[in-house]
C-alpha cells in the first residue's frame, strides 16, 4: 500500500492508512495519492464511497483487459492505460486505472508487475513541480508509462533488424530457432500495438482546452511531449509491423527459391542415374547386344555409362541445376 499527502506543492506526509484520506481531500490545499494493487470488490467499494466515484468506473476496474481510455464523470475522470512487462520473453501488459478528481489520484494495479517505485520517484525528481497538484502527479505517471513503451519498441525495432539480417545467413535462414524468434517479435508487436494505438486518444482528450480537471497552462507543454512521445511510438510499431510483414515475404520468397534448387538437383541427379539404368537394362535384355559374352563388350558398356554421367554433370553444373 502507498498513500502520499501534498498540501500547498510540498510532501507532507506518505504510508498513511487508506482509512485516512477522507479526512484530507475535504482540504483544497491538500492533494492525496494512493495506490492499490489487486484489490477486492469490497476495498474498491469503500474507496469509491470516500471519493464519491462513478460507479460504471468502479466496475470497469473489476473487469479485466479494458481498452486504454479516457472516461469523464461529473467529478472525476477514469483512465485505463498498460504499463510493459515480459513473462518468459513475452510481452505481458499490466493494466493500471487511474481515478482523478480535483486533488486527489488513486491509482488501481493489477498486479506488482508494475513498478509503481519508479513514478514515485519521478515525482520526487521533479518535486519543484508538486505545486500543480494532480495534473503533476497524472503527468509523472503518463510519462512513465509512455516512456518504458518507447523503450520497449526500440528494443523490438531492434530485434526485427538482426532478425532481418539474419534471414541472409545460411546456418540460420532455415531453423526452428528463427521461425520462433520471428513468431514471438510479431506476437509482442501486436500486442504492444494494441497498448499503444489507443493512448493517442487518451493523451489527446487531456489536452483538450475544455478538460478542467487537469488543466493547467503550466503543465500543458509537459502533456504535449507525453503526446509526441505517444505518436511516436505508434509511427514506429507501425514501421515494425511492415518491416516484420516484409521479413515473412522474404522468407517464403527464400523458401520458394530454396525448393526450386532442390527441385534442380533432384531432377538432375534422377537424369544421371536414369541414363545408366537404361544402358545397364538395355543390355540386360535377352537379345544379343554388340559384345554380348565378350569382354570388349563389358567395357564398352562400362565406358559408355560412365561418359554420358560425366556429360550430363558437365552440362547440368554449367546451368547451374547442380
Amino acid at each position: 500500500m502507498h498513500t502520499r499527502l501534498y498540501r500547498n506543492g510540498v510532501l507532507e506526509k506518505e504510508g498513511f492508512p487508506v482509512d485516512e484520506v477522507s479526512d484530507y481531500v475535504g482540504d483544497p490545499d491538500n492533494v492525496v495519492w494512493f495506490d492499490l494493487c489487486s484489490p477486492s470488490p469490497a476495498d474498491l467499494g469503500v474507496i469509491g464511497e470516500e471519493l464519491g466515484l462513478h460507479e460504471l468506473a468502479v466496475e470497469d476496474v473489476l473487469s479485466d483487459h479494458q481498452r486504454p481510455k479516457v472516461d469523464v464523470y461529473d467529478n472525476h475522470l477514469f483512465i485505463t492505460v498498460y504499463g510493459v512487462h515480459f513473462d518468459e520473453g513475452r510481452l505481458d501488459p499490466v493494466e493500471v486505472n487511474i481515478f482523478v478528481t480535483g486533488n486527489a489520484l488513486v491509482t488501481v494495479r493489477e498486479n506488482d508487475h508494475f513498478d509503481i517505485g519508479e513514478v514515485v520517484r519521478r515525482w520526487d525528481d521533479s518535486a519543484r513541480m508538486a505545486g500543480h497538484g494532480v495534473t503533476f502527479l497524472l503527468h509523472g505517471l503518463l510519462d512513465y508509462v509512455v516512456d518504458s513503451q518507447f523503450d520497449l519498441v526500440q528494443d523490438l525495432d531492434s530485434q526485427a533488424e538482426a532478425l532481418e539480417e539474419a534471414l541472409f545467413e545460411d546456418q540460420v535462414v532455415y531453423g526452428r530457432e528463427l521461425q520462433r524468434t520471428m513468431y514471438v517479435l510479431r506476437k509482442n508487436t501486436a500486442r504492444l500495438r494494441k497498448i499503444t494505438m489507443p493512448m493517442r486518444e487518451v493523451i489527446g482528450t487531456l489536452l483538450r482546452r475544455d478538460q478542467e480537471l487537469v488543466a493547467d497552462p503550466v503543465m500543458a507543454p509537459y502533456y504535449e511531449d507525453v503526446y509526441d512521445h505517444v505518436l511516436r511510438v505508434t509511427e514506429w510499431v507501425e514501421s515494425i509491423r511492415d518491416m516484420l510483414a516484409n521479413v515473412r515475404e522474404t522468407r517464403l520468397a527464400q523458401q520458394g527459391f530454396r525448393l526450386n534448387e532442390i527441385m534442380k538437383r533432384v531432377t538432375s541427379w534422377a537424369a544421371i542415374i536414369a541414363v545408366p539404368t537404361m544402358i545397364t537394362g538395355f543390355y540386360g535384355q535377352n537379345v544379343p547386344y554388340p559384345g554380348s559374352n565378350q569382354p570388349w563388350g563389358f567395357w564398352l558398356s562400362s565406358i559408355l555409362v560412365a561418359v554420358t554421367s560425366v556429360a550430363l554433370y558437365t552440362v547440368f553444373k554449367r546451368k547451374d541445376w547442380l
